[in-house]
């Protein structure tokens, strides 16, 4: 079992694909205020049962998108004061980069879609 771990993790480079990676979105709030909005995406998330982390430490932002960069999360979802008001979230992919503004059920959609297709 070891090894064929290992051939996976040397395969990917740590890098996997949406539907193997341990954290598949990480959350990511701007300010303290918006943690709440940030926990309620994720629970939304979960019910997908996709695999997500909320990161509400007291960071600045470009550290915590730079973190979750570094653990090579495939989806970065940004939430601040615009998100929270209108009810959508911003979307960073790890190889893309930023993808714009959606509503959660059409993140959802796509990383349903990205699931389903082993990408």
């Amino acid at each position: 079992m070891e090894r064929f771990l290992g051939a996976l993790i040397e395969h990917y480079g740590g890098a996997f694909p949406l539907w193997l990676a341990p954290v598949q979105v990480m959350v990511l709030p701007i300010a303290d205020r918006h943690n709440e909005y940030a926990e309620k995406i994720a629970a939304e998330l979960k019910k997908q049962e996709l695999r997500v982390e909320v990161d509400a430490r007291r960071e600045k932002i470009g550290a915590k998108i730079r973190d979750a960069q570094m653990q090579k999360i495939p989806y970065m979802l940004i939430v601040g004061e615009k998100e929270v008001e209108a009810g959508t979230v911003a979307v960073r992919q790890r190889e893309k980069g930023d993808l714009g503004t959606m509503t959660l059920a059409a993140f959802q959609a796509e990383a349903q879609k990205t699931v389903d297709n082993r990408g």
